[in-house]
């Protein structure tokens, strides 16, 4: 994976990744199945967790998944890690963060980027069913709220977690909130999060009025505009650029305590490769690959029409290994 080359059929980071979200294989046998869990959270609201379907015995490894920015247990990524797990006789969970299971949540808030309290938390009701310290996979906001949680954590990350993998993460959110309102990310990304997004934070604003500027927010067409308006503002941030400053992991990677591994494909449309980490800036515990192809969690390998089970295979290898 370090060396990841992308199949000559599918040249470029834009087609690395929107070729193997929509027509790539996901699975190469058959579909997972999951079974939802609805937990109870502190502040009154839930939070729905997809556990696979299976006959791992009870003292299997645990993998967790954390999944991107409005992303699913049904993403293309969740369903190949969750066949790697089911290959491997691992048990396999994907807690959704709030509002991303398809149900609207309770509270004011919803998630975010640095949301390592909510991950905390969520890590720490698994654990008490896991034998053993839980191997733990976070894909974009997902792989940079978990090596925030990772960093706050220090030594003690180590009880709850063996490992922890970050896929394709904005470790540095003001570059990529920059990139994502450029060019051609602002014409075809952008508004494919803002679809999903801009609906789900009215219907918050319907069911807690005054929350935000209602009208500034239906009038964004960025990423940071939207941030400006609700992200920052919901969750404690003085805005868009506090936010994507504070939650960023990329400052705190010489702070994690526990094996780490950050992979970041060097062609990802939403990451420039410029704002990425050199092996200097890590602690001892960061395992950094950057190959040169992937797109955006996309790593499609195999002949057309490709398949995206390569990478979720090499990470789950490299976090058996340092579990």
């Amino acid at each position: 994976m370090q060396g990841h080359h992308g199949p000559r059929w599918l040249p470029g980071g834009h087609a690395q990744t929107i070729w193997p979200a929509l027509y790539a294989r996901h699975h190469l046998g058959p579909r997972p199945r999951y079974t939802r869990e609805r937990w109870d959270t502190p502040d009154g609201d839930f939070v729905d967790v997809d556990v696979l379907q299976g006959d791992a015995p009870a003292e299997a490894p645990w993998l967790v998944l954390f999944h991107g920015l409005e992303g699913s247990s049904s993403s293309a990524y969740a369903l190949a890690f969750a066949e790697v797990a089911r290959s491997r006789g691992w048990h396999f969970a994907v807690p959704h963060f709030r509002g991303c299971s398809g149900e609207l949540n309770r509270a004011p808030r919803a998630y975010h980027s640095g949301d390592f309290a909510e991950i905390g938390w969520i890590l720490a009701r698994l654990r008490q069913r896991a034998a053993a310290p839980l191997r733990v996979v976070g894909i974009s906001l997902g792989g940079n709220a978990l090596l925030r949680w990772a960093q706050e954590s220090g030594d003690s990350a180590a009880a709850t977690a063996a490992a922890v993998a970050a896929v394709c993460s904005p470790i540095d959110l003001v570059a990529g909130g920059l990139a994502l309102g450029r060019g051609l990310n602002r014409r075809v990304y952008t508004p494919m999060f803002l679809r999903s997004m801009l609906p789900k934070a009215l219907a918050k604003w319907e069911q807690h009025p005054g929350l935000f500027d209602r009208e500034r927010l239906r009038a964004a067409r960025t990423l940071f505009e939207f941030d400006e308006v609700f992200t920052g503002p919901v969750h404690g941030f003085r805005g868009a650029l506090d936010y994507w400053t504070r939650a960023s992991a990329k400052p705190h990677l010489a702070a994690i305590r526990i094996p780490a591994l950050v992979v970041n494909a060097l062609n990802d449309p939403f990451v420039p490769a410029a704002c990425l980490p050199r092996a200097h800036e890590v602690g001892r515990c960061v395992t950094l690959w950057q190959p040169p192809h992937g797109g955006h969690v996309g790593f499609a390998s195999g002949r057309f029409p490709g398949h995206v089970t390569a990478m979720p295979q090499a990470v789950s290898a490299w976090l058996a290994d340092h579990a």
